[in-house]
């Protein structure tokens, strides 16, 4: 490929040049990711106007250059943008929107003749009059009515100057919000896309193997089994399952399908195992439905959103009566038209959504997704956090401290079928299970058993080698499944439990074997829950299924108020009511399906980054990293968010009495009340859509 340099700092930063309509659009995007993915590349942006290519990079210079050399036409492939290169575009465009709306004002108002002017304002103003037409005629007295008002009085009073900058700064305001509104959009499109890497699928010979996501096809047979998430649009052909559908329908309840039926990317499979045959691939479709969700849905509003807009609609008649009593006082039009130029409406409407749109995207520029903006609202006026134990306040990679086999197989043997049957689940000690048979070598080729049935916060069954094999909590194997202990081993397994998490393994009756996890605490965990109190958090509370030992151990390290062990998913859930019935608004923090009930019932939920997905489906917020440090982050962006918005309207209410008492008195025109009104309007948004003014906690580099 033949270029041209256009700069060289000869350390780390490179431009060269193709020449212009050299690559399209859409290969420029392609040779932008074809050449991230080189390792010496840090950075590369790649413009389709100019043939621009920019390059931030580390070594040798020279390997760069040849890199650049030896592309080919072939390399150069059409392809997608990604989301920093849309957001680019995003933020590239909406400036050029401003400049050209803030050039085209001022053009027309020093070299344009007077009619031409009013032409255009005249034009600029048909929206407003039109939305402002609609509620007066269908009675609503609201901001639409009171800024058309505005518009139409000034026009036939002959006051153009102020009829104009009310237009312009409308406009303004408007491009400010869709640009809030379109990068928040991005950035929750970059967090909330569709992960899965690897899927389970049944061959011709009726062999299940993994696959890389990827490497799905159309008519691929898909397996998915309880707790996991359907990868693609397609159609039953064998099993049944209870599918939760609410990133489609928005319905919370399950749906049973069977087979025949239809079933969509993004769903969740609550219970049953099923195949799918693979209709459609699809990858946005979760994103999309999310985005529509957030963007559009009043169920997401923030409440204090909502009372926003209702004290701005409210406001709008003592507007109209100020602006009449005024004229019905001084005679003076003038003066009436200043008190009417003047609303206190549209800076609440508009500050307040842009405050917590900014905040969501903030969160998600932090690498936390929040699927609305009344959840930003409940995190921040909790008193109550209750989490789960194993994966949210113990490590996201549990391992396998020892094994040990109490029957006829070796102790090899116990791991070895353990992680046969674990690796067909997303868990955290499903996969500390696998992952030790891995690290030993113990492999083993699709062994001789019949469906694995997971079972919601108990364990795992299925026949293996003709015989009821069993593995989960004592609970399940032991009181559930009627596995006996002799005293022996009793012992043994208690002196293990003062330490370790238990996992039974058993078949046909019989306790063959216990696998023990060691699930230190995060090591962020004792400081976290210490700053969340300082924050406002006045109880925080451990539920776990562990035994009392254990979590007596980890509540006292960590300082937790009050724990509770042993706990089934159902009763988790009646603890979250139990303590929301008391008047407390909670918290509830978890990670896998058996948090599910809970997350649900809670005020506002999160999801931890390596979270099955159902949990992260039902979670209101999810942290995108392994950290419970989002949670303090998310606490101060919520906070700040309501402090922001509470400043917001002592200003709205000071400047703008202020404003329409000069109007009034005569100290200033309706030009110049109309003026600082929009004007003050239109910073306020701004300032609340300014993350860096937001908030000081420095951002992580998710590199």
């Amino acid at each position: 490929m033949k270029f041209k340099i256009v700069y060289d700092n000869n350390l780390d930063t490179l431009r060269v040049r193709l020449g212009k309509n050299v690559i399209s659009k859409e290969q420029s995007y392609g040779l932008s990711q074809f050449l991230s993915k080189k390792d010496n590349i840090q950075t590369v942006k790649v413009s389709s106007i100019n043939g621009s290519i920019y390059i931030k990079y580390t070594g040798n210079k020279k390997c760069i250059l040849k890199t650049l050399a030896d592309i080919t036409r072939r390399d150069i492939k059409e392809a997608e943008p990604t989301n920093d290169e849309l957001v680019n575009e995003t933020n590239n465009r909406y400036i050029n929107k401003i400049l050209r709306k803030i050039a085209t004002r001022y053009f027309f108002k020093f070299f344009m003749p007077l009619p031409i002017r009013v032409v255009r304002i005249l034009y600029e103003a048909a929206p407003y009059l039109a939305s402002g037409l609609d509620s007066l005629r269908h009675l609503r007295l609201d901001v639409d009515l009171l800024d058309a008002s505005s518009i139409f009085v000034t026009l036939t009073q002959g006051m153009y100057g102020p009829a104009g900058s009310i237009v312009f700064l409308l406009g303004l305001s408007e491009i400010l919000e869709e640009y809030t509104i379109e990068k928040t959009k991005h950035s929750l499109e970059k967090s909330l896309m569709l992960n899965i890497n690897k899927v389970w699928v049944e061959t011709e010979t009726g062999e299940e193997i993994q696959i890389p996501f990827t490497d799905l096809k159309e008519n691929d047979h898909v397996i998915v089994r309880t707790g996991t998430i359907i990868p693609a649009d397609g159609t039953i052909i064998k099993g049944m399952a209870e599918i939760n559908e609410a990133t489609m329908t928005g319905e919370s309840l399950a749906v049973n399908k069977k087979e025949g039926n239809a079933v969509f990317a993004g769903t969740i499979v609550e219970d049953g195992n099923i195949t799918i045959n693979v209709d459609a691939l699809n990858e946005d479709t979760r994103i999309n439905q999310i985005i529509d969700l957030i963007e559009s849905s009043e169920e997401v509003k923030a409440g204090v959103q909502s009372k926003a807009e209702s004290l701005a609609d409210s406001i709008v008649p003592w507007n109209f009566g100020v602006t009449a009593l005024t004229y019905l006082l001084t005679r003076d039009p003038i003066k009436a038209t200043a008190a009417l130029t003047v609303d206190y409406s549209c800076a609440i409407k508009l500050a307040t959504p842009v405050t917590v749109i900014s905040t969501m995207r903030e969160a998600s520029e932090r690498e936390i997704v929040v699927k609305g903006g009344r959840y930003l609202e409940a995190f921040a006026t909790a008193d109550t956090i209750i989490f789960d134990k194993t994966g949210t306040l113990t490590k996201s990679s549990p391992h396998v401290a020892k094994y040990v086999s109490l029957g006829q197989l070796s102790d090899d043997e116990v791991l070895r079928q353990a992680a046969c049957l674990e690796e067909h689940f997303p868990h955290s000690v499903a996969t500390a299970i696998v992952n030790k048979a891995k690290e030993l070598n113990l492999t083993h080729t699709e062994e001789l058993h019949s469906e694995v049935e997971y079972i919601v916060a108990h364990g795992i069954a299925t026949t293996l080698f003709g015989k009821r094999t069993v593995l989960g909590s004592r609970h399940f194997v032991i009181e559930d499944e009627g596995v006996t202990i002799s005293d022996e081993h009793k012992q043994l397994i208690q002196e293990s439990m003062d330490k370790y998490s238990v996992i039974y393994f058993a078949i046909d009756g019989n306790l063959e074997g216990i696998i023990c996890i060691d699930d230190p605490p995060r090591e962020e965990a004792k400081d976290v829950l210490k700053e969340l109190k300082s924050l406002g958090i006045k109880d925080i509370i451990m539920l776990t299924g562990d035994s009392e030992n254990a979590a007596k151990t980890i509540a006292n390290e960590l300082g937790i108020d009050h724990y509770r062990s042993q706990v089934l998913p159902e009763d988790k859930a009646s603890v979250v009511e139990e303590i929301k019935a008391s008047g407390k608004k909670v918290i509830m923090v978890g990670d896998g399906i058996n948090d599910s009930p809970a997350l649900s019932a809670a005020d506002v939920s999160v999801a931890m980054k390596d979270s099955s997905d159902l949990a992260r489906e039902v979670a209101d917020i999810t942290l995108l990293r392994p950290t419970l440090e989002d949670l303090v982050t998310i606490r101060l962006l919520s906070q700040r968010m309501l402090d922001l918005i509470n400043r917001n309207y002592r200003y709205i209410v000071v400047l703008n009495t202020l404003f329409m008492a000069l109007g009034i008195i005569g100290i200033i025109p309706p030009s110049l009340t109309s003026v600082l009104h929009n004007g003050s309007t239109m910073l306020l948004s701004y300032d609340s859509s300014s993350s860096k003014n937001y908030i000081d906690i420095p951002k992580v580099d998710s590199s």
